[in-house]
């Protein structure tokens, strides 16, 4: 038994004695039989960090101090090409429902309903979420964090589609995508809204109830935490004594610091030394062409100190586990929602003092909510800030981290979040369980994606996902168990799909099929619209298109994207209202 607890004693924790097990119907309604119900299960904790590019942490090739999750990944295995959705509520949704995006609803942003069934952006009722799947097994369900997937955040508005209603058993978080750190709108208890307290910090305050929900897990049965940080989407704010550590790390400038990384990644096997190095980005000037250095690398300098508090709150989780005896059969997953952000928010223009004379400075109550994803004032009354040369770091201040840094994010990858070419799609994946996994340190190359979270989570859990669910017929699962990877096995799937914003691609073994469109554009076929086509073993860094030496292959992938569109409701990107009235 898991954790050390005998039959009896986990049938009287679960209030299911041998007489309500022989109730009619209660074993269909668990969906399991006694005997798999207690089976010598982990507990799960998925782990899943914001806007944070793929060599950032140390263990792969960042500079950044991430102590713990480095602790786990030489304990563990890390995946070299583990795929997410390019986008936050997107992959939110996909990996909460091991399908793809467009068939949760979700095929966009929760807060743009195209109307059409694929991007209604609220969770639909024909998908599950990991946390209702194993809940119906026996798992306790807990949550902190962003929760995104769903448009309805006012305090008195619909719940339907909050944690607690997708299976949760408690939560703590966020309900809307983005927000101050220390001011976060729509922060909620379980369901209901609250204002944070003092000193609060959301990183901290994450991990904190992440914690407590092991420390108060009294009941015998295995439980699934899912804990989904903000840290590192912007604004930038971190904690005085995390971005001391940081200071003068990045007066090099982001050159230096993307060779460095790359270097590292080789060293590490992370990536192939044949693989180029892509160009920096053509909007980002040489470092030492940049004027505003000061303020640059003060950006990183915030931004490196928000991984290193998250990475803190992963070593309390890790800690709270071994108190309690549960961490050797604990599978634990860390992964990253979309590749690094290039977004320039609230550093479109250069920071206007005037801009704030006549905005009203009143401290505000302590139970009052916050209901601005970016707040006119901090909780004491100071005006919150945006503009180039505003140092960030503090509460009243809300700006990105910009396109420079998040280019040397991704190293060694094109692109940013938004786009799937390989910088908006491609995430570190940390698996640690020691009762399974033996090979410490070991990497796996298998390509994977994140639909397949769900199903490594079923494998794993000896659970059952089921056809119907509260008289809804389930969409059967997209991904893959990762268990085979374990043990160095492989994982045989005939392809990986992406579409977002009309950025489509297809993955096919070694072959990359892949095309970029200007956001907001139509989908059509343009000069930059078309499709390009990469051998990812020899240039899985996309600087060699090879489409015009494969005509046939280009031909036969595109077709097997398309027919997957189709079959998701992908198509077309954007609509105009007839074609939205007519699906």
């Amino acid at each position: 038994m898991a954790n050390g607890v005998n039959r009896r004693d986990f049938l009287k924790a679960m209030g299911a004695g041998a007489a309500s097990l022989a109730i009619p119907g209660y074993a269909k309604a668990m969906k399991l039989s006694a005997d798999e119900v207690l089976g010598d299960r982990p507990n799960i904790v998925l782990i899943m960090s914001d806007d944070m590019g793929f060599s950032d942490i140390g263990c792969y090739g960042g500079e950044i101090q991430t102590s713990n999750l480095d602790n786990l990944a030489a304990n563990g295995l890390r995946f070299t090409q583990f795929y997410n959705t390019a986008r936050c509520c997107p992959t939110r949704a996909s990996l909460l429902t091991g399908l793809y995006p467009h068939q949760t609803g979700i095929g966009h942003m929760v807060n743009a309903n195209h109307r059409l069934k694929a991007y209604l952006g609220d969770l639909n009722k024909n998908c599950m979420t990991i946390a209702e799947v194993l809940k119906q097994s026996g798992y306790s369900t807990y949550m902190a964090g962003k929760w995104h997937v769903t448009p309805h955040i006012a305090p008195n508005g619909p719940k339907h589609n909050w944690p607690l209603q997708r299976g949760f058993d408690r939560f703590f978080g966020t309900i809307r995508g983005a927000g101050s750190f220390y001011d976060p709108t729509s922060l909620t208890r379980d369901n209901t809204q609250i204002a944070p307290g003092e000193d609060f910090y959301y990183t901290d305050a994450i991990s904190d109830n992440a914690v407590k929900y092991i420390q108060e897990h009294k009941t015998n049965n295995p439980f699934f935490m899912y804990v989904a940080y903000t840290a590192a989407h912007w604004p930038m704010h971190a904690l005085p004594k995390d971005i001391k550590k940081y200071k003068g790390k990045y007066d090099k400038g982001w050159d230096a610091i993307r060779k460095e990384r790359h270097a590292r990644l080789i060293k590490m096997g992370l990536v192939n030394e044949q693989w180029s190095l892509t160009a920096r980005d053509e909007k980002v000037p040489a470092w030492e062409d940049e004027k505003l250095k000061e303020w640059q690398a003060r950006r990183m300098e915030v931004y490196a100190a928000m991984i290193d508090n998250m990475d803190q709150g992963i070593g309390r989780i890790v800690k709270a586990l071994k108190q309690k005896g549960q961490f050797d059969n604990t599978l634990i997953f860390f992964l990253e929602d979309n590749g690094g952000c290039a977004e320039e928010y609230g550093t479109e223009e250069p920071y206007n003092p005037a801009r704030y004379a006549k905005r009203k400075l009143e401290p505000m109550a302590p139970d009052e909510l916050q209901y601005d994803m970016e707040p006119r004032v901090t909780r004491d009354g100071r005006p919150v800030r945006l503009g180039i040369g505003v140092m960030p770091g503090p509460a009243d201040t809300y700006i990105s981290y910009g396109i420079g840094w998040a280019n040397a994010s991704n190293t060694p990858f094109r692109l940013y979040k938004h786009w799937v070419h390989e910088g908006g799609i491609s995430t570190p994946l940390i698996v640690h369980w020691p009762e399974r996994i033996k090979a410490k340190g070991r990497l796996s190359h298998q390509p994977g994606h994140l639909i397949d979270i769900m199903a490594t989570c079923v494998d794993s859990a000896s659970a059952k996902y089921p056809v119907e669910y509260k008289e809804h017929k389930i969409i059967p699962m997209e991904g893959k168990s990762l268990v085979p990877a374990f043990e160095n096995k492989p994982i045989k799937r005939e392809a990986i799909f992406w579409e977002h914003e009309g950025n489509r691609a297809i993955r096919v073994g070694k072959w990359k099929l892949v095309a970029r469109v200007q956001r907001n554009c139509r989908y059509i076929e343009t000069d930059k619209d078309k499709w390009e086509l990469y051998d990812l073993e020899a240039d899985r860094t996309e600087t060699r298109n090879l489409v015009g030496q494969h005509p046939k292959r280009v031909k036969q992938m595109a077709k097997l994207w398309e027919q997957w569109a189709y079959r998701t409701k992908v198509l077309p990107w954007p609509w105009d209202k007839q074609t939205a009235d007519n699906n």
